[in-house]
């Protein structure tokens, strides 16, 4: 890791403007948020996704500010650098602007988060954005597929597949932008829109199947690893196959207990002579 200051909104900031590509991946545990801090994330997005791949709910609209707040917390415990950012869950922001600055404070202020993300681009949700950053919260933006609006938006569909959708959100995120927000993450989006709308913003947008020229990528933690198993995104790499490394280990850890393998004389605690002779000598 060359640069050991912590991020700030001001360093993504200028990795835009530098053309530096932004890092990101999810976290919801302190010891897979110290490994991705370890080497140098610029952010950890504690997001929503954890009610699927943490969890086991079938989408992210069941998770609550508790569990989030819960899971914010531990990975806060272990990054040191990196910025954390923590998802804002189903229904905590959309009902007026006071109990989203009310739920979004608790993130700062209980969690220790270093900002939050909303999802959407409707004005009521833009001047959650202004209201948050008025008060000192910093904000990521979200556009494209937003997992929240997955039952009105019709499932799991690509976003700006024309040049009017693209305007629309090209729209949106220009009032992203002026509302204060840092950024805007852009999901499930074409390659081709997401560079119009990635060089029309002076603020980095963060690319999650938005293609190549976003100011950088985010990736879900388990998907890079292969620990979520019920499904794999399209544009979600595997680096790592935990998944099946998991399965190996627990079926090897049974059979050796099975075997009497485990544990061996290295793996046990012993008495001393003394103490052994006179536990032989009880009735």
């Amino acid at each position: 890791m060359s640069d050991l200051k912590p991020i700030t909104v001001n360093k993504l900031l200028k990795y835009k403007k530098l053309g530096r590509k932004i890092t990101a991946l999810t976290a919801y545990d302190y010891s897979t948020a110290k490994a991705i801090d370890k080497n140098g994330i610029d952010f950890v997005l504690v997001g929503d996704s954890l009610a699927m791949v943490a969890l086991g709910h079938e989408n992210t609209l069941s998770v609550t500010m508790e569990e989030m707040l819960h899971h914010t917390k531990a990975v806060k415990r272990a990054v040191k650098r990196a910025m954390v950012v923590a998802d804002m869950p189903f229904m905590s922001y959309q009902s007026d602007e006071k109990t989203a600055l009310l739920n979004a404070s608790r993130f700062i202020k209980e969690a220790g988060a270093n900002a939050i993300k909303l999802e959407g681009g409707y004005e009521h949700i833009i001047n959650c954005i202004k209201k948050c950053v008025e008060s000192g919260i910093p904000v990521l933006g979200h556009l494209g597929f937003t997992p929240q609006f997955l039952h009105t938006i019709g499932g799991y569909n690509v976003q700006g597949k024309n040049v009017e959708t693209t305007k629309k959100i090209m729209e949106q995120a220009k009032e992203i932008e002026n509302a204060g927000a840092f950024g805007i993450v852009l999901e499930m989006v074409p390659e081709e829109s997401a560079k119009y709308i990635t060089e029309n913003l002076s603020i980095p947008t963060i690319g999650i199947g938005a293609g190549r020229y976003c100011s950088g990528q985010i990736l879900v933690i388990d998907d890079v690893l292969g620990k979520y198993q019920d499904f794999s995104p399209k544009f979600a790499r595997k680096y790592a196959d935990i998944g099946k490394i998991t399965e190996k280990a627990v079926s090897d850890y049974i059979e050796d207990v099975i075997s009497s393998k485990f544990p061996t004389e290295k793996e046990i605690f012993t008495l001393n002579e003394e103490e052994r002779k006179k536990l032989e000598n009880l009735d």
